[in-house]
């Protein structure tokens, strides 16, 4: 039998946070993404990254780890996953316009927000590498020919 299918797109990133206001304020405000009206429920809130595949919108959701997606009627910490270093989540990573990319380094130095930067030469990609409130690794990743090898 053949398989038939082949994914297009990234259609969702979910982060289960600790404290959901100062996640909200870094996605918004810090990163830049354009938070959606309306929500599935209380404790889960949807931002916008790109136009995405076949009408599905690509979004970051980040889900309040007291209300959502909890098993059980009272589960205890021992259920929720760690976040940062700890974490099975590596990273999420942005794209972005390689051209952006200073402005996203002058945005940081405004915001006090430390950084990295690291290129891959090997595929001809930039990131600038973060934190966000609970630890987790954001990078805003471009492509630029010039940087390959």
């Amino acid at each position: 039998m053949k398989r038939n299918f082949k994914p297009r797109a990234l259609g969702e990133i979910a982060i289960r946070c600790n404290a959901l206001a100062p996640m909200i304020d870094f996605y918004q405000n810090a990163i830049g993404l354009e938070r959606l009206s309306g929500n599935a429920s209380d404790g889960i809130v949807f931002f916008r990254i790109a136009d995405g595949f076949a009408g599905h919108t690509s979004v970051l959701a980040l889900f309040d780890k007291s209300m959502a997606g909890r098993p059980g009627p009272n589960p205890s910490q021992a259920d929720t996953p760690e976040t940062g270093a700890k974490s099975s989540l590596h990273h999420i990573a942005l794209s972005l316009p390689n051209d952006e990319q200073d402005a996203v380094m002058k945005w940081y130095d405004h915001l006090g927000l430390s950084y990295r930067v690291e290129t891959f030469g090997w595929i001809g990609w930039r990131g600038i590498f973060t934190e966000d409130p609970e630890g987790n690794t954001v990078e805003l990743v471009a492509y630029d020919a010039s940087l390959k090898d």
